[in-house]
């Protein structure tokens, strides 16, 4: 606790009456960091901070990667802090303790009532906030905007693999297609490259990368960092990502698996407005970056771009292959997969996938769709939330649904909203029969029938087809004595018929002691984004209780 005398000795609160002074004493945190404690992490609420002893860091999240900005050299007395809490932001940069340090910290309401009471003590605060706000001006014009430079077309189906892997993990990049604007093109970029031609920091790759080249470029994780861990997630989507964070802050070692991008379908929802705790609404970008940091911060590890090829017992372990042939033993395993988008499977569709039909609906294809006639299939929450985004870029969207409306598979806010949109249309009785186009989508061809007349067919012309039918299972790695349904879809708890070991199953556990299973692949699950990331919860609890009973697990050939 800081006395009054130490407070008089501060030039900011030396301005200030004995009442006054007397309050922060009695109010002010006494925050005390060892070297290498942090002070505050970028995108946390903020505080006001008043510096008495030590050296901190600045840490600024630049383009994905943390960079050390420089060291205040503040004299005992300066403050910080201000600036996002009068913008009403989060705070914009990380603060690490270099040195020893001792800081007195006020909240929001404090430091308010500061710049109230006291004329000479706002004085000195707003200052101090207009001479940084003229350093940020500085330091946003001499950043770049992307680390990453892609030459491609809009139809490269390589080009967009990077594109969407790169957008679905928030790595700001800058595309020129080749094709459009062969104007921007650099004159320093391989002219013979086949698409795409890519630039990491500067650096062009001689050959097209795969995605796995770019990730391990950017410096993502792609590899384990260890032989052996507590607990195996296959899967970063919202699932797999709530075990991630909640296993490693209670203590486990924990190696989260995903092929794509952290938040799977989740990930590429432009808006999720009916999630708890966002009355305006999230994106699935964001609330997933937040898990990712979050889980990371714990000290769970991603592995990012692999897949899991095989499960086996060994040495009362489970032993987990990724392509590649990497292994690593894991004491329990939590699959959460998710679900692979259903394909449409007409006339075209194999010939024409990524040149204008496309599964899901990534942000990252508003800039090609812009001015363009949209089609949607499909009429549960994830249509709708793709056709609301789109409208504001597309000329026309279309939303092609079997039976007579919406309201029997989409939220009725959703529903709400799309009928608000002059170029949102819901095509009801409707199928897709069958896609056409040269080198890319050009039409649609649909088949409608309505309960009371004759099947026709009618033919629209078309830019792009978003396709979101439904999903399903893809378990066929797992091994055979994993019990799954009649669709693929993962058994668990009192849904196991084939359950070996003496104890009851936990709710979460499959037919293989210590595999557990949570999200949209297991068996009569919820497909809610909330659902998963209370299973993926649940699922870590499960797996302490299991941990604690010390079984053998039993060889997959027994179980």
């Amino acid at each position: 606790m800081f006395t009054t005398d130490e407070l008089k000795r501060i030039k900011l609160f030396s301005v200030l009456d004995e009442t006054q002074i007397l309050r922060l004493a009695e109010k002010a945190a006494d925050v005390r960091l060892a070297a290498g404690d942090w002070l505050i992490r970028e995108g946390e609420p903020p505080w006001f901070y008043i510096l008495f002893e030590g050296r901190l860091r600045m840490v600024k999240d630049v383009l994905g990667l943390p960079k050390e900005l420089f060291e205040y050299e503040y004299q005992v007395g300066d403050f910080f802090g201000e600036t996002p809490i009068l913008l009403g932001t989060q705070a914009m940069v990380s603060l690490r303790a270099a040195t020893p340090t001792r800081v007195a910290r006020l909240d929001r309401q404090q430091l308010q009532d500061l710049i109230r009471d006291s004329k000479e003590a706002s004085a000195m605060i707003l200052q101090t906030m207009n001479d940084r706000l003229m350093r940020v001006q500085k330091y946003v014009t001499s950043v770049p905007s992307s680390r990453v430079l892609i030459l491609g077309t809009e139809y490269d189906t390589d080009c967009r693999d990077i594109r969407s892997f790169l957008s679905a993990n928030r790595i700001p990049y800058e595309w020129v297609d080749r094709d459009r604007e062969p104007e921007r093109v650099p004159s320093f970029a391989p002219k013979d490259l086949g698409c795409p031609a890519v630039a990491i920091d500067g650096n062009f790759f001689d050959h097209a990368p795969s995605v796995r080249e770019v990730a391990d470029a950017l410096q993502l994780q792609t590899k384990p960092n260890s032989d052996s861990y507590d607990v195996v997630i296959v899967g970063a989507g919202p699932a797999g990502m709530a075990a991630g964070v909640y296993g490693a802050s209670e203590g486990l070692n924990v190696l989260m698996v995903e092929r794509s991008a952290a938040g799977g379908q989740a990930g590429t929802s432009s808006r999720i407005e009916n999630y708890l705790g966002f009355p305006e609404g999230i994106s699935g970008e964001d609330l997933t970056g937040r898990a990712l940091r979050q889980a990371v911060r714990f000290g769970a590890e991603i592995a990012m771009t692999r897949c899991i090829e095989n499960l086996a017992q060994m040495d009362g372990r489970y032993c987990v292959e990724l392509d590649g042939g990497q292994r690593v033993s894991a004491r329990a395993v939590l699959l959460a997969t998710g679900v692979e988008w259903r394909r449409l499977a007409v006339e075209g569709e194999n010939r024409l996938i990524g040149r204008g039909v496309l599964y899901g609906a990534g942000r990252a294809e508003a800039v090609n769709v812009n001015g363009k006639k949209v089609f949607i299939v499909g009429g549960g929450n994830s249509a709708g939330q793709a056709a609301m985004f789109f409208s504001n870029y597309a000329a026309q969207v279309k939303v092609l649904v079997r039976g007579e409306g919406l309201k029997l598979s989409m939220s009725q806010y959703l529903i709400g909203e799309i009928a608000s949109k002059a170029n949102i249309e819901v095509v009801p009785f409707t199928q897709v029969a069958a896609v056409e186009g040269e080198d890319h989508l050009e039409r649609i061809v649909t088949r409608v029938r309505a309960p009371a007349g004759a099947e026709k067919r009618i033919t629209f012309d078309a830019d792009a087809l978003f396709v979101m039918i439904g999903a399903d299972a893809s378990t066929s790695w797992l091994p055979h004595a994993l019990e799954r349904d009649g669709l693929g879809y993962i058994c668990t708890g009192r849904d196991l018929t084939n359950w070996k070991m003496e104890r009851a199953p936990f709710p979460l556990e499959t037919s293989l002691a210590g595999v557990f299973c949570a999200g949209d692949v297991r068996h009569n699950s919820i497909k809610r984004v909330s659902s998963g990331v209370g299973e993926g919860s649940m699922a870590i609890a499960f797996i302490h209780q299991y941990l604690a009973l010390k079984e053998k697990v039993p060889a997959l050939a027994d179980a």
